[in-house]
């Protein structure tokens, strides 16, 4: 069990999947990461934020909790998928949009009625860095981030610096234990991802 940390379900226990297939972030790093959203984006208040990778869903819910009104939570795995789900149902915030399915496919498909201003992504790490270059490119592409987006990749500390594809500005770097998240933005125009 984990749980949401602050704001208006701050305290509510939260279920994770069972098994080794997901890698919850911590409370401590879940701390950090909004944190430092909320440093560099002024306020979470209204936000849309996708979570691509949701695992128990933690992330989107945290930041319904603070005042985000739309969070995408995708998730290809069943038993992860049935937990985001009863954690929805558990919360009841409104917002909460969970998607079964891979990042790399959803993201293909159609644009969201409005673009995101935060994008999570903490994949398995065996997706590679390419990969979710790609990943980054196609929300670039296909219309999912809003104008100066904030996007927050979590990789492998020991994977070394996280290389973001053009078009995406390298923000800052934090480690917590195992993991680090590298936080960027979408370049503003198109002009400046050339």
């Amino acid at each position: 069990m984990t749980r949401v940390i602050a704001g208006s379900a701050g305290g509510r226990r939260l279920a994770v999947p069972p098994g080794t297939g997901t890698r919850p972030t911590s409370e401590r790093a879940r701390e950090g990461l909004f944190s430092t959203w909320q440093a560099l984006l002024g306020t979470l208040d209204g936000i849309r934020i996708a979570d691509l990778y949701a695992g128990s869903g933690a992330v989107g819910l945290e930041a319904l909790s603070r005042g985000a009104v739309h969070a995408l939570l995708v998730e290809a795995d069943a038993k992860a998928v049935r937990t985001v789900r009863d954690n929805v149902r558990a919360l009841g915030l409104p917002g909460a949009e969970v998607r079964t399915g891979k990042a790399e496919q959803i993201v293909t498909g159609p644009a969201p009625a409005e673009p995101y201003d935060v994008v999570f992504l903490d994949p398995p790490y065996a997706v590679t860095d390419d990969d979710l270059g790609e990943i980054l490119l196609t929300l670039r592409a296909q219309g999912w981030l809003s104008g100066d987006a904030l996007v927050t990749v979590e990789r492998s500390t020991r994977g070394g610096e996280f290389s973001w594809p053009k078009g995406f500005e390298p923000l800052r770097a934090r480690r917590y234990g195992e993991g680090t998240f590298w936080y960027g933005r979408a370049a503003a125009t198109c002009e400046d991802a050339r």
